[in-house]
């Protein structure tokens, strides 16, 4: 299980749900409800983490609360 927060809200200019991860830098996702943006975020936080084992870098721990 991810736990990392999560933020998400609608965006008039994207006509779309956007689901930010504040403690993985450059993580975000979109989706046309916000069920599917949240659904986006957890495969874009499994794909960056991923990445950075690969590549041999850092993986913030999850605060666990709120930011």
């Amino acid at each position: 299980m991810i736990k990392y927060e999560v933020i998400s809200y609608w965006s008039d200019e994207d006509g779309a749900y956007i689901a930010e991860v504040p403690e993985v830098t450059g993580c975000s996702a979109h989706g046309e409800i916000q069920e599917e943006a949240l659904g986006n975020a957890q495969d874009a936080i499994r794909l960056w983490i991923d990445t950075a084992e690969e590549f041999g870098d850092s993986i913030p721990e999850p605060k666990g609360r709120r930011l």
